[in-house]
């Protein structure tokens, strides 16, 4: 009741004139607080269906504050090629675990993303199908695939020979990485957001790679 009530009453300011100096003395106020200095609630962006609301600022200008959010477009540096994902949940966030336990969406959260599309990608570009262990294992059993929802696939195997030298002249220098490898085969590829949902109303990121890969899979597995 009372964070209310300064809510309500004080307002939600954020100038340091409340705060204690570095020496740890009280700093004396001598004027009333301006409304430039003023602030508003965190948007708190979840995972969910879109759901936008735009906010008008300083200078009649507006915000977007995205207060539900499923999907966002990925960029993975090395390949030089931006995909649209679907976001599945939030991973790691080094703010508070309370972030990732209430799948809070923020800036440089780190996310785990739908990897479909960047599969779709490795396929077309350099004839590598890594679903192809699945699919075989889908036409051993009939009635699963006939239930299963079919999702337009590129076939590598029926690419023709001219798209396969490309393929090979592609690949005779290409290599991926070990650990992105292995998130291809699973699924899910960790991403990190780099937009702020709460002022930009968008969820877009960058695929994790090298050291930074190799630095955040260690503190999601000691999470668990």
């Amino acid at each position: 009741i009372q964070f209310l009530y300064f809510i309500v009453i004080m307002g939600i300011v954020r100038s340091r004139l409340h705060k204690r100096k570095v020496s740890g003395g009280i700093t004396k106020i001598c004027r009333k607080r301006r409304n430039h200095e003023s602030g508003r609630l965190a948007a708190n962006t979840k995972i969910g269906a879109r759901r936008v609301a735009s906010v008008r600022v300083r200078g009649g200008n507006t915000k977007l504050r995205a207060l539900r959010l499923d999907a966002g477009n990925f960029a993975w540096g090395t390949e030089a090629v931006s995909e649209p994902a679907r976001i599945l949940s939030v991973a790691y966030n080094a703010t508070s675990n309370e972030l990732v336990r209430t799948q809070t969406l923020v800036k440089n959260c780190i996310v785990s993303v739908d990897a479909t599309p960047f599969k779709q990608y490795i396929a077309k570009h350099y004839g590598i199908d890594f679903d192809a262990n699945r699919k075989v294992a889908e036409k051993k059993d009939d009635k699963k695939a006939k239930d299963a929802k079919k999702v337009a696939t590129f076939d590598v195997t029926k690419a023709s020979k001219a798209v396969q030298r490309k393929w090979a002249l592609r690949n005779a220098e290409h290599k991926i990485d070990k650990s992105i490898e292995d998130q291809l085969k699973v699924g899910r590829l960790l991403c990190r957001l780099t937009t702020r949902p709460g002022q930009t109303g968008r969820a877009d990121g960058a695929v994790l790679e090298g050291a930074e890969l190799q630095f955040y899979l260690k503190k999601v597995e000691k999470k668990k």
